[in-house]
């Protein structure tokens, strides 16, 4: 028997071979139009970035601008917000501050307000409706409050103006149109005419001078008192 010799085969591919072929599809550039359910998702998204991306700015601009204040920590003084109302490119709004330090015999003071408005570039913070608690060595208590003020916190020098009153805890309380308070000195000075009342009577001037924290008034200026009593 000869020897099995081998053959080339010359069958053509088979069918199965073809359909595989055919489902390969040849590169084309032509996009696909989105269906509705993926524009909806993108308009969700796009959404979601218009009110996220605004938000953390606000944050970072809020972070920015309180950062000299909470790295003050080393000299005694500290500041809290409740909530930014509405920050700008040159401007940042914050809910009820709350600024707080020791003067220059580390006593505690406190200015709050009901608005703070800091530029983006500058020190001195515009308030609405500020209130300085001031603590005094013996437990007294000296309490000024006014429309407006303006805090410029590297010198802690607070200038109040519109109906600026000053209570004092001994039950004397008097009202003028300015006042500048050197918070870390437990001084203030007005220059506008001031009406005072008190234990003592009544009394008018055309400003004032307040040292230790209350514990010395002058009265500058032309002055008439009435005392209490006839004396």
């Amino acid at each position: 028997m000869p020897p099995p010799t081998a053959v080339r085969s010359t069958e053509t591919p088979s069918a199965a071979a073809r359909a595989a072929a055919r489902r390969v599809l040849a590169p084309s550039r032509a996009r696909r139009a989105p269906s509705a359910g993926q524009l909806a998702r993108r308009r969700i998204m796009v959404s979601i970035a218009k009110r996220v991306l605004p938000l953390a700015a606000v944050g970072l601009l809020a972070a920015v601008a309180l950062w000299p204040e909470l790295d003050q920590a080393a000299d005694n003084a500290r500041v809290s917000f409740r909530r930014v109302l509405q920050a700008a490119p040159d401007a940042l709004r914050i809910v009820d501050p709350r600024y707080q330090g020791v003067d220059d015999q580390n006593r505690p003071y406190t200015v709050t307000a009901s608005v703070a408005t800091q530029g983006g570039t500058e020190n001195v913070v515009a308030l609405d409706a500020p209130r300085a608690d001031l603590l005094m060595g013996d437990g007294a208590w000296v309490y000024l409050e006014s429309r407006e003020g303006r805090f410029d916190r590297p010198t802690n020098k607070l200038d109040l103006s519109g109906r600026v009153t000053v209570h004092h805890d001994d039950g004397t309380q008097f009202v003028t149109d300015r006042a500048a308070v050197d918070l870390k000195g437990g001084s203030a000075t007005g220059d506008d005419p001031v009406a005072v009342q008190g234990p003592f009577g009544t009394l008018t001037a055309e400003g004032f001078r307040l040292y230790e924290r209350g514990q010395v008034v002058l009265f500058t200026g032309r002055a008439r008192a009435v005392l209490e009593g006839g004396q």
